[in-house]
Parts: C-alpha cells; structure tokens; sequence
C-alpha cells in the first residue's frame, strides 16, 4: 500500500465497548460490506464499486485484516483477567 500522500486533518476515536461490533455482511449480488458499529454510530467498509473487486479493494481488505489481528494480539497482551471476571492493563 502507498504512503498517504495528503496530511491527516482530522482524527475521530471509536472506544470498544459494550456497544460496539463488528460484522462482515456478504452478498450474493453485490461485494461484501463491513459494519463496524459503535453505539449510535456506524461505520461501513465497502469496495470502490458495489458491483467489482479491484486490486487495490484486495490489498486494503488484507491489510485491514492483518492490522486488526495484530490489533486483537495487542489488547490480549495488554489484558489480564482476574477473579471477578474483570480485567486490568497491563
């Protein structure tokens, strides 16, 4: 994946919670769509092209797929469970 090229002038954060989901909704008809759900807001992945796959829709999807496991690996090693269920950072 190329460098970004424009810079950055606005951040949002979405906070994991209770609320928070996220589901990968395949179509028969169309491509694939992500729902990253947050609460009251949502956030949806879709190809460049509701009807097509390019190169480039590949190489994100594996990339964001690579990134969140490295994500997921990260909170695991940052979480330690204790008795009641709960958990603390480390």
């Amino acid at each position: 994946m190329a460098r970004r090229r424009t810079h950055r002038i606005s951040t949002i954060t979405l906070n994991t919670g209770r609320g928070a989901r996220a589901t990968n909704h395949p179509y028969p008809a169309r491509t694939p769509v992500l729902a990253l759900d947050f609460g009251a807001l949502s956030v949806l992945v879709t190809t460049s092209a509701g009807d097509q796959v390019t190169g480039s829709d590949l190489a994100f999807a594996r990339r964001l797929a690579r990134e969140a496991d490295q994500f997921a690996r990260s909170v695991e090693r940052s979480f330690h469970g204790l008795p009641n269920g709960q958990g603390v950072a480390a």
